[in-house]
């Protein structure tokens, strides 16, 4: 295994994806439509437990698939990677941006990163909506919806807006709701 290639993926997919850790998944989809050892469902399993888990969830879905690819050095290669071009361009954008930060070019540049972000976030829901409710291999019509899993989504949608209660309480009732349903 050359741990070289998942440092370079990652870090590919660092410099790129702007907006956050979700914005990440449309070019992990990419990735796993390149390697063999990875596929669209093994990403969206590695998103449920990073959103699940404590810290960024782009880190934690980059470890996990690192660590599919190549252990425990091939997940830290890989989180280092997706890290390493913030580090860098923070690094030099928190020392020149003193100096430019009325400037009209650079103040232009950071207004039209806010819709790149937001369509990288849109393409990750719909791609995150797609693995987890829509059957694209349906036999018939009627089966192209998971409804299972969309009656989940549904219920948990409603009482996330209806009771405001915490994020915690949703993720135990999803799994709860997954482990009955034998999802």
């Amino acid at each position: 295994m050359n741990l070289l290639i998942i440092y370079v993926e990652f870090f590919k997919i660092g410099i790129f994806a702007v907006g956050g850790g979700l914005a990440t998944l449309p070019f992990l989809f990419q990735m796993a439509d390149k390697y063999e050892w990875l596929n669209r469902e093994m990403i969206g399993n590695f998103l449920a437990i990073a959103q699940s888990s404590p810290g960024a969830i782009g880190v934690n879905v980059s470890a996990q698939v690192g660590f599919q690819y190549g252990g425990a050095a091939g997940g830290f290669l890989a989180a280092l990677g997706l890290i390493s071009p913030a580090i860098v361009i923070i690094s030099i954008v928190a020392r020149m941006l003193q100096s430019f930060k009325d400037n009209k070019i650079v103040v232009s540049v950071f207004s039209g990163l806010r819709p790149a972000a937001a369509g990288l976030l849109a393409a990750a829901g719909l791609g995150v909506w797609k693995l987890a409710l829509y059957n694209s291999g349906a036999p018939v019509w009627y089966e192209i919806f998971r409804w299972k899993e969309c009656l989940i989504f549904g219920a948990i949608f409603l009482l996330i807006f209806k009771l405001k209660g915490h994020p915690v309480i949703y993720i135990a009732l999803g799994a709860a709701a997954g482990v009955l349903l034998g999802l």
